[in-house]
């Protein structure tokens, strides 16, 4: 396959998972099985298309985001500077736990057999959560306490773990914090920011930026598609959560953990 047409695929896999709760590592596992790209470069390249779906976020909530506006009153641009303090506040412990403990989680659980139990028991914690029929309490950003933004960015550090899904740890914790569907979706997609801003740079300069011209093609290419298809999903999503639960999300992360357990144990393949 034409490595062009391998970045879209993997664009379009990158752009509709990243922010639904059912974790793009476990798709991006099964797709990498069939659509092989160099490994070093790999490594590069789904930090490049993370990126793409980082800036849809930006794109999608800009009005919300900005706090320099002319065209918002001086309440408004305080709103503004306060949701940016309660996101910092809530990436805080992935900066602190990130930095000392990411690499020896991703040597010691980064395998397929973790990432298809988180996906499954992510999966059964959704349901249970939407099954206990808890009243949100928490019905804007604006009314969200700082305490529970830090709270929610513990249960965040969760998602270090392949195949929990960022998304579906912070949307799960803010749920359980009594946060409705809609505020743990978006407070979700603000945690995402810096969060996968900061991964990035940092699997990036790991990785290093020693590219060929076709390579840099490649990745403009992952990123473009990831950041359209994002864009879409984000608009989808936001639409979809205002009248309907999570169950179905439920559902899809159990069959797909059975699907890369079944796989891998069947195939005796390693993906790691």
């Amino acid at each position: 396959m034409d490595s062009l047409w391998k970045s879209i695929i993997l664009g379009i896999i990158e752009g509709i998972t990243e922010f639904l709760p059912i974790s793009s590592t476990g798709h991006l596992i099964l797709a990498n099985e069939f659509i092989k790209l160099d490994k070093e470069f790999a490594a590069v390249f789904d930090v490049v298309i993370q990126l793409g779906a980082i800036l849809s976020v930006i794109v999608y909530f800009w009005d919300r985001l900005f706090p320099f506006s002319p065209q918002k009153s001086r309440e408004q641009r305080n709103d503004t500077w306060q949701l940016w303090f309660k996101t910092v506040a809530g990436v805080f412990p992935a900066v602190v736990i990130g930095f000392l403990f990411a690499d020896k989680i991703e040597e010691l659980l980064f395998n397929s057999y973790v990432v298809s139990a988180a996906l499954i028991v992510g999966g059964i914690i959704l349901l249970m959560i939407e099954r206990s029929g808890k009243t949100a309490k928490i019905e804007s950003i604006k009314s969200l306490k700082y305490s529970t933004a830090i709270a929610i960015g513990f249960i965040q550090c969760l998602a270090m773990i392949p195949g929990t899904s960022r998304s579906a740890a912070t949307i799960l914790g803010a749920m359980a914090l009594g946060a409705s569907r809609a505020v743990a979706a978006e407070f979700s997609f603000f945690l995402a920011i810096p969060t996968m801003v900061g991964a990035s740079g940092y699997s990036l300069m790991k990785s290093g930026f020693d590219l060929t011209l076709q390579q840099w093609q490649i990745l403009g290419v992952g990123f473009v598609v990831s950041f359209l298809v994002a864009w879409g999903v984000i608009a989808v999503f936001m639409n979809y959560i205002r009248r309907n639960d999570f169950k179905p999300f439920a559902y899809y992360r159990i069959i797909l953990g059975l699907l890369v357990f079944a796989y891998f144990f069947f195939t005796g393949t390693k993906p790691y």
